[in-house]
């Protein structure tokens, strides 16, 4: 299936070098371009791709106001990926909480672009190392949110894979993990998203650090 990708930065050069990369991938298509947020808004109604690759700082309207009216009003919304660079991580938590499903940093390679729009597309949370470490120690700044999640929303395996999820754990590595089948973890990972009513993987890892069930360091 191809994976339909719309491309929001407001540099010109950036939107072109995506575009060309991305569109010679037998299994995406680039189906349009926004140079600012509030241009990322309409052109989402308009075209429904499966992907925003969004920058964080656009004029008129910022990528992160921008995924928030998405994920709110687009149904169903598409994936978000974030298109960062280090001094940016700043943003990281609260692109999360937006709605975000993961985070490029924008001296990625033109190949881990292409798999970053997988990724995503697919369902998975895209967390670089870099970013990683600033959203866990956001985290252990804020402390949690909620109080520590009730196990019985969701069973004791439930509660595990979760756990592991937040960890930035595969569905691989969680199977072998916990010894058991790949595709018996991803009905683990769809059961909780379902019973949390979460949209993703990125979401659930907020939920997780949120609620306690995960803290930075266990």
């Amino acid at each position: 299936m191809t994976i339909r990708v719309l491309i929001a930065d407001d540099q010109g050069m950036v939107r072109t070098g995506f575009t060309v990369f991305l569109s010679s991938q037998p299994d995406i298509e680039v189906v349009g371009e926004a140079a600012n947020g509030r241009e990322a808004v309409a052109r989402v109604a308009e075209l429904r791709p499966d992907v925003v690759l969004m920058d964080v700082r656009m004029p008129v309207m910022d990528g992160l106001a921008a995924t928030r009216e998405i994920t709110k009003s687009a149904d169903p919304p598409p994936k978000i990926l974030i298109l960062t660079t280090f001094d940016l991580d700043d943003y990281v938590y609260e692109a999360l909480r937006a709605g975000a499903s993961g985070f490029l940093l924008k001296d990625a390679s033109a190949q881990q672009l292409a798999e970053a729009v997988r990724v995503v597309a697919a369902g998975e949370a895209l967390l670089a190392p870099s970013v990683t470490r600033r959203l866990i120690a956001e985290f252990a700044r804020i402390g949690p949110s909620r109080p520590r999640a009730r196990l019985d929303d969701i069973t004791e395996r439930e509660t595990e894979v979760l756990a592991l999820v937040a960890r930035g754990r595969s569905n691989q590595e969680i199977a072998e993990e916990l010894v058991l089948s790949e595709q018996t973890v991803k009905t683990h990972v769809s059961r909780i998203l379902a019973k949390l009513n979460l949209r993703d993987r990125a979401q659930a890892i907020v939920h997780a650090y949120e609620t306690g069930l995960v803290r930075p360091g266990e």
